[in-house]
């Protein structure tokens, strides 16, 4: 995510490296990389020529006092000023209405809006502990219709059927008078979108919006588009009282323009980023959190999150228990940590909001070939017997060849999974001993893909 970016940034501190102080001349030549670097990311010119007029400002009066480096300064003054063009703060959907709280979806096709009202909707029913209702008024598209009914069972939440021979306001209606009379607390309306903004679109979308009333009025835009994502949230907004946008496909964005430029142009917040096609990958945005992973300096509330969400915690606790009597860790909790890994996002997702070079690290990691990895491993451990589990020291050369015809891998692949396996064993103790960091410097070998 944003990794063209970060790379760029993490130069600037290093050319700063052995000055004693911060002057004009060296601030003036760390900012002309800094405006580069935020053009290559496709940030709009506007937002740059302001960004830079504020950091240099803020950084000629700025002291470098106790162990600050010159670099270290300037990046302190970049976040700052990173984390306030991005919003400075999260801004949290508003929900304070009386039931049913109306959101209300638009964007342009193909943005990812049907699987962002799957994944919010999620979110809601599990952190906020809400009813659900999802409806489409989309009418052009029948597969929106019964992809948002797929989504709606996969999450767990109500949806409302809907068909291409009604009006979108007549949908609108009746789910209204459904929610009220069921008592949902939210009730999110998918609607339709083009591939380019046209005039009969943004009128029915603002008929709908009268009709419904909405709390919240959402634009989903794709990242990666940059520059664009921004001119459409610009057309959009212009035509309706947006409350915020939510960034899609972020994880594949390795510029940041969208990102960056926004908040600046359309003074609509960004509530959400959606990372991933998992309905659990949509994040709340928090400016100061990107911005430290953009300087490279990981995000570890987001990290924590993680694994809060992710992690089961009695199965953490049995793994304790276990390590702590000295009976060790065996291929089947191997496994098991693993599965709690995937759920979490896949170890590329939790090493890239490290700090430093933890975070670094993750540059190597390629998701899918990892992921791919990972099921190879697992296709492994699941071709051995409870025994050989438990005592892989067992694992001689005809219960190996046995393994990988069962697996559909080689004897090499089954090697390198005990190789990583006693790797992991050792690291598991150390951190049984509380060597949390000396486990963290060992992990680079610890999984597959890496």
């Amino acid at each position: 995510m944003l990794d063209n970016l970060s790379n760029r940034l993490s130069g600037v501190v290093k050319t700063l490296r052995g000055q004693a102080r911060l002057s004009e001349t060296n601030i003036t030549d760390a900012l002309r990389e800094v405006r580069m670097a935020l053009l290559e990311a496709d940030v709009a010119l506007p937002v740059v020529k302001s960004f830079i007029a504020d950091v240099k400002q803020r950084a000629l009066g700025q002291e470098v006092i106790g162990s600050l480096t010159p670099g270290q300064a300037l990046i302190g003054v970049v976040n700052e000023e990173l984390t306030r063009l991005m919003g400075a703060h999260n801004d949290a959907l508003n929900l304070a209405a009386v039931p049913p709280a109306i959101i209300l979806m638009a964007g342009l096709q193909g943005a990812g809006k049907t699987t962002t009202v799957g994944k919010l909707a999620k979110l809601l029913k599990e952190t906020q502990k809400k009813k659900v209702l999802v409806v489409s008024a989309d009418v052009y598209r029948p597969a929106a219709i019964e992809q948002l009914k797929t989504l709606a069972e996969q999450v767990g939440v109500e949806w409302f059927p809907s068909d291409t021979s009604q009006k979108p306001e007549a949908i609108a209606r009746a789910a209204i008078d459904h929610a009220k009379r069921h008592y949902f607390d939210v009730l999110m309306v998918d609607t339709a979108g083009r591939l380019a903004i046209d005039d009969a679109m943004m009128q029915e979308i603002k008929v709908l919006h009268a009709a419904l009333n909405p709390v919240e009025t959402l634009f989903v835009v794709d990242a990666m588009q940059g520059q664009d994502a921004v001119h459409t949230a610009q057309a959009f907004n212009e035509a309706l009282p947006l409350t915020g946008v939510i960034l899609t496909k972020m994880d594949g964005d390795a510029r940041g323009g969208a990102a960056l430029s926004v908040r600046h142009i359309t003074g609509k917040p960004i509530k959400f980023i959606g990372v991933g096609e998992k309905t659990s990958g949509i994040e709340p945005f928090y400016p100061d959190r990107m911005a430290s992973r953009i300087l490279g300096m990981g995000d570890v509330l987001s990290l924590i999150e993680d694994v809060q969400k992710g992690i089961d915690q009695e199965e953490a606790a049995r793994v304790a228990k276990k390590l702590k009597s000295g009976k060790g860790f065996d291929l089947e909790d191997f496994k098991t940590q693993m599965q709690q890994m995937k759920k979490m996002g896949g170890m590329g997702s939790l090493m890239e909001k490290m700090p430093g070079q933890l975070g670094q690290m993750a540059k190597g990691i390629q998701g899918a070939e990892a992921e791919k990895s990972m099921a190879r491993v697992e296709a492994i451990i699941n071709s051995m017997t409870p025994l050989e589990r438990r005592k892989p020291e067992i694992l001689k050369a005809s219960r190996k060849r046995r393994i990988a015809a069962g697996s559909g891998t080689s004897v090499q692949e089954v090697n390198r999974l005990l190789n990583q396996f006693e790797q992991t064993q050792k690291l598991m103790k150390q951190f049984s001993k509380g060597g949390l960091m000396k486990m963290m410097r060992g992990m680079k070998g610890m999984m597959p893909g890496m």
